[in-house]
């Protein structure tokens, strides 16, 4: 793992090697936590966020970048901010790679903490993340889904690379803000699976990501069947987009892990949706 001062800035139009890993900078005993959430048209579900958000422990500060919402989204948070100092409201639009790095650019803590705007995090969320993240480089937590029975039974399709799992979801997912920076931050050009590049370049690196069930987010299912097949169409895009930046991955799956769990009705029509957004990408891109 490296700091941002050890490798050249990292560029998205090819690929480079980098460069070996060092030695991690002293990390403080007890850091600040930036939390970055970037937001577009949650009016619905902001407030239950920044309610679980206001009651975590520790040293943080909550970073909300708007991405041109069209709703009452910017106005509930406004309210927060005035009652809450430690909530900010930021304004990038932009894809969420692209809206997060921002958030990151005027983060003030030590490690960043994503999360999305239609969770809620359990109250003990935070403190347990940061004491994953003091052991290792990258902390991940456990992203329950709550909504449609269906879509809530739904795994993550797994992608391992050296050994690690690198599809852990950035909507519960921390990160020393120097290893962030270090590896070049999200890759803006992603649609979707920008976490998963994020992920694979940190391991790539040699950085550690430790899991912890007790940090705990709950993340609301796609409540509709339309925006569940556009979510399984871009994860598919996505995931083309991520071979077509390191090469051919299919040997990284565990395709008996991804016909155990995902075997089903609703698993095979995800799987079905997916590999349409697949060769779009192929095609498009």
């Amino acid at each position: 793992m490296a700091t941002g001062d050890d490798i050249a800035p990292l560029t998205f139009e090819g690929k480079r090697e980098l460069s070996p890993p060092v030695r991690p900078p002293a990390r403080p005993a007890d850091p600040m936590v930036s939390v970055i959430v970037t937001v577009r048209n949650e009016a619905k579900n902001i407030a239950d966020l920044l309610d679980s958000l206001l009651v975590q422990d520790g040293k943080y500060e909550v970073l909300i970048v708007d991405a041109a919402s069209t709703d009452k989204t910017r106005d509930i948070v406004a309210s927060y901010s005035e009652k809450h100092p430690q909530i900010r409201l930021l304004h990038h639009a932009g894809r969420r790679g692209d809206s997060r790095n921002y958030g990151v650019q005027q983060a003030r803590g030590h490690a960043v903490a994503f999360i999305d705007g239609d969770c809620i995090a359990n109250p003990f969320w935070l403190k347990n993340l940061k004491g994953q993240l003091m052991k290792t480089d990258v902390a991940a937590g456990r992203t329950i889904q709550i909504g449609y029975w269906a879509f809530e039974s739904l795994h993550r399709v797994e992608l391992r690379h050296k050994g690690s799992d690198v599809t852990h979801p950035s909507c519960n997912l921390a990160y020393w803000k120097d290893l962030f920076d270090g590896v070049g931050g999200f890759d803006p050009t992603f649609h979707t699976a920008e976490d998963i590049d994020l992920n694979y370049r940190a391991v790539d690196r040699g950085a550690v990501i430790g899991y912890t069930d007790q940090a705990i987010v709950y993340h609301r299912a796609r409540d509709t069947f339309g925006k569940f097949f556009k979510q399984a169409y871009w994860n598919g895009y996505g995931r083309k987009q991520l071979t077509m930046k390191h090469g051919r991955l299919w040997n990284n799956y565990s395709f008996k892990e991804m016909f155990r769990t995902q075997f089903h009705f609703w698993g095979v029509l995800r799987l079905a949706a997916a590999s349409v957004g697949y060769l779009v990408c192929k095609i498009k891109e």
